[in-house]
This record gives structure tokens, C-alpha cells and sequence, in this order.
């Protein structure tokens, strides 16, 4: 009887490691958290929101100190949100080595509106990949999405924090 208990007992815990490792509350979180960090607020401004009716006076606006404008940080989440999209797509990234200081790149008035677009554009097709992505994709990309969000996240805050800052913040 003992030995049969045994047997029942490593069987299920067989069959329960070999069932397929998906977990259903896995993409509407991952999904929940790229909306969060685009356009959806929550308890915190999400990206759309920070940077809507921003001038490109603004956005090119600079402290004395090495902060970054915002227009400076929203080119660094292009090129970091981008690249993880390129690799979660399968494109190759092969010989892809890039030094971060360089995504912080400075834009011309006229590009500032482009610039909103594509970023709006890559949060989007996040939101559209990672709802038709399978469970093992989201198994293997769900560290990297949310660590992405939580990148989104911090940088978008720096973003409310220079609008207050020079008052450029009337949001509720």
C-alpha cells in the first residue's frame, strides 16, 4: 500500500512537471503592464500621457546639470523598447552591441512630433505581439517585458518630474 501511495504520489508530481508550463494569468499581467507604462493611467502617468501637448521648445529643454531633456529620454526608450522588440519578433541580433549613453540622442524641433509617433507606435505593437504570443513566448520574454515596463516607468517619472518642474504639468 505504501509503494502504491509512493507511485500515485511521484506520478502526479511527474505529470504535473512535464504538463505545459503556461500560466493563464500571465498575459493579461504582461498586457496590463505595457498598457500601463503606454497609455493607460493607473497610479502612475503613463508615457502618452507625460508627453502629450509637450512643445518641442520643451522637450529639448535642459538643466545646467547632466540630466537628460525629455526629448533626450523618450529617444532612449525608442531605441531600448525598439531593440527588444526586434529581438522578441526573432530578428537577428547578431554583433548588436550598443553604448547606452549614445540612445540618448537630441532632436530638432521639426522631429519631435515623429518621435512621439514612434514611440506610441512601438508601445502599441508591444500590446499586439504580446496578446497574440504564445505561452512559451511569454514564458521566456515575461522577465524582459516587465523589466521593460519598469524601465518605461522610471523614465517616464523623470519626464513628469522635469514638466513640474518648469510648470509645464496641469494634469489632475
Amino acid at each position: 500500500m505504501k509503494q502504491i501511495l509512493t507511485l500515485l504520489v511521484l506520478t502526479t508530481f511527474l505529470l504535473s512537471c512535464s504538463e505545459k508550463n503556461s500560466n493563464p494569468e500571465l498575459k493579461p499581467l504582461l498586457i496590463e503592464q505595457l498598457k500601463n507604462t503606454h497609455l493607460e493611467q493607473n497610479w502612475f502617468v503613463p508615457t502618452k500621457i507625460a508627453i502629450d501637448e509637450l512643445s518641442a521648445e520643451q522637450s529639448n529643454w535642459k538643466d545646467s546639470t547632466e540630466n537628460h531633456s525629455i526629448a533626450e529620454l523618450v529617444s532612449h526608450l525608442i531605441f531600448w523598447s525598439g531593440m527588444n522588440l526586434r529581438a522578441f519578433k526573432g530578428e537577428d541580433m547578431t554583433g548588436v552591441e550598443v553604448e547606452n549613453e549614445i540612445t540618448f540622442k537630441k532632436y530638432t524641433n521639426k522631429e519631435w512630433k515623429g518621435l512621439t509617433i514612434k514611440l506610441d507606435s512601438i508601445q502599441t505593437e508591444w500590446e499586439k505581439l504580446t496578446e497574440k504570443a504564445t505561452d512559451k513566448q511569454l514564458i521566456e520574454w515575461s522577465t524582459e517585458i516587465l523589466n521593460m515596463t519598469a524601465h518605461n516607468a522610471y523614465h517616464t517619472g523623470q519626464i513628469i518630474y522635469i514638466r513640474k518642474r518648469n510648470g509645464w504639468w496641469n494634469k489632475k
